[in-house]
């Protein structure tokens, strides 16, 4: 995993997918589609990596809840509270009287990452909540 060698492979497509290619390498700033292809599969393996198995992930967890709900807060706190092992930092922001955003910032396994986020984001009264998931960057030469 630590080589810098480069594979040459050739991709084959339809003409208006590689102009759509193309116009995304240009507008993202992109030295050419070689890098956006790699960058593209990189976000395949890590989102691939979490969901299948205990490959180590990282990522965050973010909820969105009405602090005014009853008992939830004190759910979601005895959640983060078991699963400590995972939750590297918090972030809590009131966005308005009622309504709480949390960032919770994660690395572990992808399974156990994928159980909390899953009994934190299916916890009644939350609005919303999304699990997002990175690379702890080893799984990547270079």
């Amino acid at each position: 995993m630590g080589s810098n060698r480069v594979a040459r492979f050739s991709v084959s497509m339809p003409s208006a997918l590689a102009e759509q290619l193309d116009a995304m390498v240009v507008d993202r700033g992109l030295a050419n589609r070689s890098q956006a292809i790699a960058e593209m599969v990189r976000n395949e393996l890590v989102e691939h990596g979490a969901r299948m198995g205990s490959e180590e992930i990282a990522g965050t967890i973010t909820l969105v809840y009405n602090h005014r709900r009853p008992n939830l807060q004190a759910r979601l706190t005895r959640v983060q509270h078991d699963h400590h092992e995972w939750i590297i930092s918090t972030l809590h922001v009131h966005l308005d009287h009622e309504n709480c955003l949390e960032v919770l910032v994660v690395r572990g396994p992808a399974d156990a990452i994928r159980a909390l986020s899953d009994s934190l984001v299916s916890a009644k009264g939350v609005k919303h909540g999304r699990l997002a998931v990175t690379t702890t960057g080893r799984a990547f030469p270079g």
